[in-house]
């Protein structure tokens, strides 16, 4: 299980990477730390249920989040 937050952090540099060629600074950051975050938990050797705990924590904030993003803070039809 600890391979796999060390996959999740792998993909969210390249995503980094990728927002930051972009010309997307802030996204590319948030991105950043999500890969530091991804990289300590998987090199923490916890047992796979704390895993799993953390990764449904991690869905939860980020669901959240997003909702609350895309409802609240998002303006409709900006950049046409």
């Amino acid at each position: 299980m600890d391979r796999m937050f060390r996959v999740l952090a792998f993909w969210t540099g390249i995503f980094a990477v990728m927002f930051y060629l972009g010309h997307m600074h802030t996204t590319s950051l948030i991105f950043f730390g999500q890969t530091v975050f991804f990289l300590l938990l998987g090199y923490l050797k916890l047992t796979e249920r704390m895993y799993i705990y953390i990764f449904g924590a991690y869905l939860t904030i980020f669901f959240a989040a997003f909702t609350y993003w895309t409802t609240f803070m998002m303006v409709p039809g900006v950049g046409e």
